[in-house]
C-alpha cells in the first residue's frame, strides 16, 4: 500500500520517477543540457543526472539569468527534471517552472523528509496536492 503526503502545488502537474534527493542548493546553469547531469564542482550531485527524475532540494541559488537558462537548456534537450520537491521557493525558479510545465511542490511535513531515500519511485499529483511514495 502507498504512503501519501501532502504537499502545496506550486507549478501544476503530475509526474513520476526515481527520487534525486540533494542537500545543497542547485544552479540548473550547472548543468550538461545533453546528458542532464550536475556539473558544478564539489555539489553533492556532481556527476549525477537529473534528467526525468524527481528532485528533491532545499532551492535554487544564482542569478535569474543563469538559472532560467540552465532549466530551459535542460528543457529544450528533454533533458530536465520530471518534477521538483523544493524547500524554499524564488521567484525564478517559480517562473522558469511554470513556464516549462515542470510539476513543483512545496510545504511538505517532515515525516515526507524521513521517508524518502534516493532512488525510491515518487509521485506527484498536484490534482490532489499529494506525494505518493511506495511501501
Amino acid at each position: 500500500m502507498a504512503r501519501f503526503y501532502p504537499c502545496k502545488t506550486i507549478s501544476p502537474g503530475n509526474a513520476q520517477g526515481e527520487a534525486v534527493i540533494s542537500s545543497e542548493e542547485i544552479l540548473f546553469y550547472f548543468t550538461d543540457p545533453a546528458t542532464g547531469r550536475i556539473t558544478e564542482h564539489g555539489h553533492c550531485l556532481e556527476g549525477q543526472s537529473i534528467a526525468g527524475k524527481i528532485l528533491v532540494f532545499p532551492g535554487g541559488k544564482g542569478s535569474s539569468v543563469v538559472q532560467a537558462d540552465g532549466l530551459y537548456k535542460l528543457e529544450q534537450s528533454g533533458m530536465q527534471p520530471a518534477g521538483l520537491i523544493v524547500q524554499n521557493l524564488d521567484t525564478v525558479l517559480v517562473s522558469a517552472a511554470v513556464i516549462m510545465e515542470i510539476p513543483m511542490v512545496c510545504e511538505v511535513p517532515d515525516s515526507l523528509c524521513l521517508a524518502l531515500e534516493n532512488g525510491m519511485t515518487v509521485k506527484i499529483n498536484t490534482d490532489e496536492n499529494t506525494i505518493e511514495l511506495p511501501d
